[in-house]
């Protein structure tokens, strides 16, 4: 089904080509609807190029462009922009288009990528905090996305599962653990005496000694140090699961770092024999003399005293992601401070001759409302599990004063989609790279740019069917004549236009804002045309308006991860 959007650009395109011209510039939606729905600045750009007057150009263009069954006359509007308004009967046949298809007319990729997305990647032995909600929910609605796009897509949890910090865990664990602790609340306790080995190992040499040798026998394979470690794993996985099932997230795989542990001795020797590497000072290095921006910052991928480091093992991901899953596209959403290794071991990897599309999408912070990094106020990190039960908390709030009538069960379901769909929302409408001030106030707001608000537009349009008497037929036989229904049409038309748009940089706030704007219109259609009252036709064809909202809606907030109650 080809949207409003491909069908004008293909139109322009021709018309270009009859006027002789390149086909330049963009056709894009409209900034400003009182001017059409959609506008090209294909005369600007041409205009620069051969330095001749845009708005010259734009005439010439409408004299060889055809549009008449989408669009009306087009107009050419301030320095040479040509804008498009779309016909009314067009928009009539297009939203019954959309009503019948299940897809709501997004197109799966001409040419689907098989995909792993690197995201979350919590450690072992820490509880996850605010700091990974970023890239858990950032990831999630990017696989999802990708995956409604027809892309095959392996969602991959790297977790941080070995390294030098377990030589204190397995001398805190075999010197100070209390068992009560452990089973009472099992991350707080691996924590204290992880901390508590910590602060030993600062100011007593033995203890720094004697968690060097746990490391040495974790390394070694010792039974007893390797049952400790398993251990510690499979309680971090269990508390990691249950914020996973808070969130609605999954991972089809999780390979932890340990799980290249073998693998890595390979990749140096591979590295050295292709003299991708060399040895320096004692180390194994590798060096980008002939790439400007890395030109002075080599990349260490064994140690002088033969440790290796997340290079290393990210490089072996790389390799069996690509040999061993067959994947051709790698994303990887870990935050920005990360730039310059992932840029490293991209360039390594295609000095190895891996051809796959390797992508770093990073992201900012979250802040508090002092505008710092968000921490408690003993300066640790906020567990994101104690985030997460308070969003569900303060919704239950909401919901008792807003429906005391629903059940407990009810509350509670209602609570974790408002409560957790507000967390979300909060982070992916914005874009990526921008650090956001986390605000409970302003995120479970009834108005505004919220979940909650686009919630409520949903529940609006069930409690209208909810509250017609008899049966209400819907069958998408639109019939549009009020501009807030038109307008509301239109919007619904861009939804196939938007989805694919988020993939080509990675910008979920993309998605996020047409539904807060389709929820706008939505409820400017709902002010200006009764629905319910409305004669024949009008009332069947609003009754469809207002289903395929409700589908959209829930379909665009469940691509970035977020439910939607059917009660408020």
């Amino acid at each position: 089904m080809e949207t409003f959007q491909a069908i004008l650009a293909k139109k322009l395109s021709d018309a270009l080509s009859a006027a002789g011209l390149p086909n330049l510039g963009e056709l894009t939606p409209a900034a400003d609807p009182r001017f059409g729905d959609y506008q090209t600045n294909a005369a600007l750009v041409l205009g620069k190029q051969r330095g001749e007057n845009p708005r010259t150009l734009a005439q010439n263009i409408l004299q060889h462009i055809n549009v008449g069954e989408v669009s009306q006359p087009p107009t050419v509007a301030g320095a040479g922009f040509v804008n498009f308004t779309l016909r009314a009967e067009a928009v009539v046949k297009k939203a019954g288009e959309l009503f019948q298809d299940e897809r709501l007319g997004v197109a799966k990729s001409p040419s689907p990528r098989r995909i792993v997305i690197d995201f979350g990647s919590p450690n072992v032995a820490k509880p996850m905090h605010v700091g990974h909600i970023r890239s858990t929910v950032i990831g999630d609605a990017l696989a999802r996305i990708a995956s409604f796009l027809g892309h095959e897509v392996i969602r991959d949890n790297h977790i941080g599962d070995w390294g030098t910090q377990f030589g204190m865990v397995i001398w805190g664990w075999k010197n100070l653990l209390s068992q009560e602790s452990l089973e009472r609340d099992p991350i707080a306790e691996l924590v204290r005496i992880y901390k508590e080995t910590n602060e030993r190992v600062a100011s007593d040499p033995a203890v720094r000694e004697a968690c060097r040798q746990e490391l040495v026998k974790l390394q070694s394979g010792d039974a007893e140090n390797l049952s400790i470690w398993k251990r510690c794993v499979e309680l971090s996985m269990q508390d990691f699961e249950r914020i996973y099932g808070l969130l609605d997230v999954r991972y089809d795989i999780q390979c932890g770092e340990s799980f290249y542990n073998d693998r890595l001795a390979g990749v140096v020797e591979r590295l050295l024999k292709s003299k991708i590497a060399e040895e320096s000072e004692g180390a194994v290095v590798v060096f980008f003399r002939d790439v400007p921006e890395l030109a002075d910052k080599p990349c260490i991928i064994r140690k002088s005293d033969g440790g290796f480091n997340y290079a290393t093992s990210d490089i072996a991901t790389v390799e069996y992601r690509i040999n061993d899953l067959k994947r051709d596209t790698l994303w990887y959403v870990v935050g920005a401070p990360q730039t310059l290794h992932f840029k490293q071991i991209f360039e390594i990897a295609r000095r190895e001759g891996y051809k796959a599309d390797f992508r770093h999408i990073p992201f900012g912070n979250v802040l508090g409302e002092d505008r710092k990094l968000m921490k408690t106020r003993s300066g640790e990190n906020v567990p994101l599990r104690e985030l997460l039960d308070e969003a569900v908390a303060r919704a239950r709030k909401i919901v008792d004063e807003k429906n005391p009538g629903l059940s407990d069960a009810e509350k509670l379901d209602v609570a974790q989609k408002i409560g957790i769909g507000a967390v979300k929302y909060a982070d992916l409408s914005q874009y990526r790279m921008t650090d956001y001030v986390f605000s409970w106030n302003k995120m479970l707001a009834l108005q505004g740019n919220t979940a909650p608000y686009l919630q409520n537009a949903y529940v609006r349009i069930r409690s209208i069917f909810r509250k017609a008497d008899g049966p209400t037929p819907v069958r998408g036989a639109f019939v549009l004549v009020e501009s807030a229904e038109i307008n509301l049409g239109k919007r619904l038309c861009q939804f196939p236009e938007i989805v694919p748009q988020v993939l080509n940089d990675f910008r979920p706030n993309i998605l996020a804002t047409y539904l807060f704007e389709l929820a706008n219109s939505f409820h400017g259609f709902y002010e200006a045309c009764p629905v319910l009252k409305a004669e024949e036709p009008a009332r069947s064809s609003r009754l469809a308006l207002c289903e395929l909202t409700a589908r959209v809606l829930q379909r665009g907030l469940d691509l970035v991860g977020i439910k939607v109650p059917e009660k408020m």
